[in-house]
């Protein structure tokens, strides 16, 4: 279940290199080539649905005990660009890269409160870009690097911890990175959370009614300044959810994971934004996983598999009874959509229903899920980089999609 705050990233301050970690090796249950990116223990990457990447492909931005370092992805050298103390993150807003110039954009605080700032990649230089009103937080940054997007709530009294059923007071914003000029919209009492820009419209994002998955229709779309949000799946049976929404990297779907309903049925699901057309792939249970990602080319999908405490190894609600045997999948997981499809309905709407064929990349049964490996594609299709304390420290890894024998 949801909790009212998403923790910041609680990194260990090692500064020496780690040497007990393997660097580059072929996973033996998988055939798969794995490499660590990250140098220090305590490094990650960021949350699934935020950008890291450069707009050329070349590099990663990850989080190291350091700061914000950038990988280069062909030689794999690691260059810091903003020292850490001068950011301020949670764990799935608060820094995102440009698409289109080689900036990174963060929240920071300084004596006259919260403000987001650009960085690039290659030079460091730093400049302030908005500053921004109190309960504000900054989530993403749109497909032209002209807006900021983001939320902003009615701050809760010190030590108070709300009920994520209750309402509260919220609305979305957007601040223009030329002006730092701020427009609010949408004015809710819901909890709205995951915002995210769309990689093609620069009006257009993506966020989530927050809370337990079961009692909220969570998937929403809006036109930046509206507010006439769009509803993306409505569930249709008790239990159902559907969540963890992501766009395609060409912008026209929607994917979430999808359980008709909680830990039964398993699927991973996408509406087109413009059209409304609709299609599911059954998952098997054990493939589930925490977060799903696309491939920049859309034909491929990538899955971090479950812990003991995930939905895939429980019995459905109300129940909720852990699983003898297990049914979870600690793997992370590569998917293919097969072609061949069936009429479904999804959302109270005519679908098209079909099944994937899932691969198994990389070995987590060492890994603890309290760690997310937040799965991502990088821009050339042929690895996936996911974080992991598969071997006791936590760092950035990156898998070969195709086997070493390919």
């Amino acid at each position: 279940m949801p909790t009212e705050t998403v923790p910041t990233e609680t990194v260990p301050t090692e500064t020496v290199p780690t040497e007990t970690v393997p660097k580059d090796w072929i996973d033996p249950k998988t055939g798969h080539r794995v490499v660590r990116l990250s140098e220090l223990a305590g490094s990650v990457c960021l949350y699934f649905h935020q950008n890291a990447y450069s707009p050329q492909g070349d590099k990663l931005l990850i989080v190291t005990p350091r700061g914000f370092e950038t990988v280069d992805l062909q030689t794999h050298e690691l260059q810091l660009v903003v020292p850490k103390g001068n950011y301020r993150m949670g764990g799935s807003s608060g820094v995102e890269v440009g698409r289109r110039t080689r900036h990174v954009y963060y929240s920071a605080r300084d004596e006259e409160g919260g403000l987001v700032r650009a960085t690039h990649l290659d030079t460091g230089h730093t400049r302030d870009v908005a500053r921004l009103p109190l309960g504000a937080s900054f989530n993403g940054v749109n497909a032209d690097e002209t807006l900021l997007f983001g939320s902003m709530r009615e701050r809760s009294r010190r030590g108070e911890r709300r009920d994520p059923r209750a309402a509260r007071s919220m609305q979305l914003f957007t601040a223009n990175i030329e002006t730092g000029e701020i427009n609010t919209f949408h004015p809710s009492t819901d909890w709205l959370n995951h915002l995210q820009c769309s990689p093609l419209d620069p009006q257009f994002g993506l966020f989530c009614h927050e809370g337990p998955w079961h009692e909220v229709d969570r998937v929403w779309t809006i036109p930046f300044g509206s507010d006439d949000p769009k509803l993306m799946h409505r569930r249709e049976q008790q239990y159902e959810i559907a969540g963890h929404e992501f766009f395609s990297h060409d912008g026209k779907w929607v994917w979430y994971d999808l359980q008709t309903p909680r830990s039964v049925e398993f699927w991973l699901a996408g509406v087109h934004v413009e059209t409304g057309e609709r299609i599911q792939y059954r998952l098997e249970r054990d493939q589930w996983s925490v977060h799903y990602n696309i491939s920049p080319d859309g034909k491929f999908f990538a899955g971090d598999g479950g812990g003991p405490a995930s939905v895939a190894n429980h019995t459905a609600l109300p129940e909720k009874k852990r699983l003898d045997p297990p049914g979870n999948g600690q793997w992370i997981y590569l998917f293919k959509p097969q072609s061949e499809l069936e009429s479904a309905t999804v959302s109270g709407d005519i679908a098209r229903s079909g099944r994937m064929v899932a691969q198994r990349l990389v070995d987590l049964s060492s890994h603890d899920y309290s760690l997310e490996p937040n799965v991502t594609f990088t821009p050339d299709g042929k690895w996936v980089v996911f974080r992991s304390n598969m071997h006791g420290e936590r760092h950035v890894y990156a898998v070969r999609v195709d086997r070493e024998s390919n």
